[in-house]
């Protein structure tokens, strides 16, 4: 059990390798950005000119409805509409293989993926018990097919090892250190999808840093220019007030797909200035 559990040294969704065990590390302790004022008006920025991401939706009306009733972020952030049909909270190993599937390919290919694993193997005791060849088709249109059933495959098998049965919902009663520490578990399982299985599926207030957000963070001076997304993480975590990480993320990670300009590697990002109006973080960027 302890060979086939043990952590692959490659992670499948990321350059840095080990997970943070906690957020309390600061890598950057004289690098004072982003303030809290910063993260709220790019928040709002982005959401001005991007709107909130449709497919987030669903998992921001969970986090809302587990919130405090009467905390200031529930009362002025109302409830998307209800009428999407998703009420119900997709479980947390569901979300943990959606996450896998996303790696490295599309969105729309990823949800092909994942819609049809689901219609060739119904149930995750289905998946289980298949070949990995038959999961491999299964999942071929997301791409990295024999990577990802891989991985699905040694999940499915440390959980039924470890727990007797295929679920991750135990996971909701553990801390965020704890939770780390069995998602880290999974060969294959790196730290940004540690980090979304903590946001999207368990309404943790982590900020998962995606080549998306990684990029932006850099170009708008939130980190040094020498970070790599480890420490991004980790600093990003500290700076950013937890109230904002959800929908700053959402925003970040969507505005990274679009704005080709917020992007651009190397010496190029410096072109983001004012001739970029239609982008609203050039500003931040000459001002950093």
């Amino acid at each position: 059990m302890q060979k086939t559990c043990k952590r692959k040294q490659l992670q499948l969704d990321g350059r840095f390798q080990k997970t943070p065990k906690s957020t309390t590390e600061e890598p950057y302790p004289c690098h004072h950005r982003p303030t809290a004022e910063e993260c709220r008006a790019v928040r709002d920025e982005l959401l001005a000119l991007h709107g909130f991401p449709p497919e987030f939706l669903k998992y921001r009306r969970h986090r809302l409805m587990k919130m405090e009733p009467f905390s200031n972020e529930a009362q002025s952030e109302p409830l998307i509409n209800s009428d999407d049909g998703d009420h119900k909270e997709e479980s947390v190993l569901d979300g943990l293989i959606k996450i896998v599937l996303s790696q490295n390919t599309t969105e729309l290919n990823s949800q092909k993926a994942f819609a049809s694993l689901k219609s060739v193997f119904p149930t995750w005791e289905d998946v289980y018990a298949a070949e990995t060849k038959s999961l491999e088709n299964a999942i071929r249109c997301g791409g990295l097919a024999p990577r990802k059933a891989s991985c699905i495959k040694n999940v499915l098998s440390c959980l039924h090892e470890r727990k007797g049965k295929l679920c991750l919902e135990y996971l909701r009663d553990l801390s965020v250190d704890e939770i780390k520490s069995e998602l880290s578990n999974f060969k294959g399982v790196g730290p940004k999808t540690v980090a979304c299985v903590l946001m999207f599926n368990l309404q943790q207030d982590d900020f998962p840093v995606d080549t998306h957000v990684f990029e932006i963070a850099r170009a708008i001076g939130w980190v040094p220019a020498v970070a790599d997304r480890n420490k991004t993480y980790l600093h990003l975590n500290r700076r950013i007030p937890n109230e904002l990480k959800f929908d700053l993320n959402c925003l970040l990670y969507t505005h990274g797909k679009l704005c080709r300009k917020c992007t651009m590697k190397g010496s190029s990002q410096k072109k983001l200035t004012s001739k970029d109006c239609s982008c609203p973080l050039s500003v931040n960027v000459v001002e950093g």
